[in-house]
């Protein structure tokens, strides 16, 4: 596993936001997850592939990715051929592949790799993986791009006389394509008023505290005081008596709910591992939970219930992915296409800043139907 920067782009969000959350969690030892490792081997095949496309050598990394199969493997072929189509649209580009970049002339000890750099006469691309099928990562105004993007321009302004900076976000496992364009001058003018005073305070541990959705990543989010003080303080409005409370008071409480359940799973993980590792706790204590009976040999049970007569196996229609797996992408949309619907997902309310179209409702369309 390779180390990180003291100030790294992938925690930036973090330490622009709580700058002193740096200092702080240097208390708490690293973990990394298995989400973590798959990412990583993701991105050695996304590597791959791409410098094969490229006419590039590369060893094949497959037999030595632990997490390997073939969903990984469309995954990065995509990628690569999304790349491919960028560096289609210019006449001979310059193309670095898993690039390290310098970030210390804006951030201390501050460094960085980029899957994928394009550039040209007065343009550039930067282009970040993103394998996690969990939270769906937004290209517009993303600080992990953005010093990417301010690290290539430091190596190649002066060459190509870049004017755009494009940064695209690639993530296959959410059907997620996003782009955001900046000017150059912009970039710089942000890592002068933002990244150098904010990197300053995160390195001295200085600045103030913040709870916010940057606090996922940090290594302290579980016994923080200031998110507790945020959830806490959100938590005293009374929601068991919602009449009580006006809409707008909903509506701001809504803004801290995510956050708020995400600070009750932190706090409840940490008290269980911190009692796993013999934590007696004044008011809490482990137990075993319920469980259900298992078979200890399946096949010999399967063995014995035949020879009664019976058939022991429930027969079940394999899903679409595994359908489209067994007969071939192209093979499933001729025999199948047109046997598959999408039904309507379940309504659910979100921030005004998700961009999904707004649906309406039975109550819009009777309004609609007076007008």
């Amino acid at each position: 596993m390779t180390s990180h920067a003291y100030l790294s782009p992938s925690s930036s969000e973090r330490w622009i936001s709580c700058p002193p959350s740096i200092k702080l969690s240097e208390k708490f030892q690293e973990e990394f997850s298995s989400y973590a490792r798959e990412g990583t081997e993701a991105h050695a095949l996304c590597e791959h592939k791409l410098k094969k496309l490229l006419g590039l050598e590369s060893k094949d990394p497959t037999e030595n990715l632990e997490f390997y199969n073939e969903e990984m493997e469309d995954c990065a072929e995509s990628y690569a051929t999304y790349v491919m189509e960028v560096i289609s649209r210019y006449r001979e580009p310059l193309v670095l592949i898993e690039e390290r970049l310098d970030l210390s002339k804006f951030a201390k000890e501050s460094y960085g790799t980029a899957d994928a750099i394009i550039v040209t006469d007065g343009e550039l691309h930067v282009i970040d993986y993103k394998h996690g099928q969990g939270i769906l990562v937004d290209a517009n105004q993303n600080t992990q791009l953005m010093l990417y993007g301010l690290g290539a321009l430091d190596l190649f302004d002066g060459i190509y006389d870049i004017e755009k900076v494009t940064m695209h976000i690639y993530q296959p496992r959410r059907e997620n394509i996003s782009t955001f364009e900046i000017v150059a001058d912009k970039l710089y003018r942000w890592a002068e008023e933002v990244i150098i005073p904010k990197s300053k305070l995160a390195f001295n541990g200085e600045g103030e505290f913040e709870s916010g959705d940057w606090c996922r990543f940090c290594k302290a989010k579980s016994i923080c005081r200031e998110r507790a003080n945020v959830a806490l303080e959100i938590a005293r409005c009374e929601f068991k008596l919602p009449p009580l409370l006006s809409d707008e008071e909903v509506e701001e409480a809504l803004k801290h709910v995510d956050q708020i359940e995400s600070w009750i799973k932190d706090i409840k993980d940490y008290a269980f591992k911190r009692a796993l590792e013999g934590r007696k706790w004044t008011d809490f204590k482990l137990v075993e939970g319920r469980s259900n009976r298992r078979y200890i040999d399946e096949d010999k049970v399967a063995r014995l219930v035949e020879a009664e007569g019976f058939d022991p196996y429930e027969k079940k229609l394999k899903g679409i992915t595994s359908m489209t797996k067994l007969l071939g992408k192209e093979k499933f949309n001729d025999l199948l296409s047109g046997l598959l619907e999408k039904p309507k997902g379940k309504t659910t309310l979100v921030a005004r800043s998700d961009k999904r179209q707004e649906i309406e409702t039975v109550k819009d369309e009777f309004q609609k139907e007076e007008i």
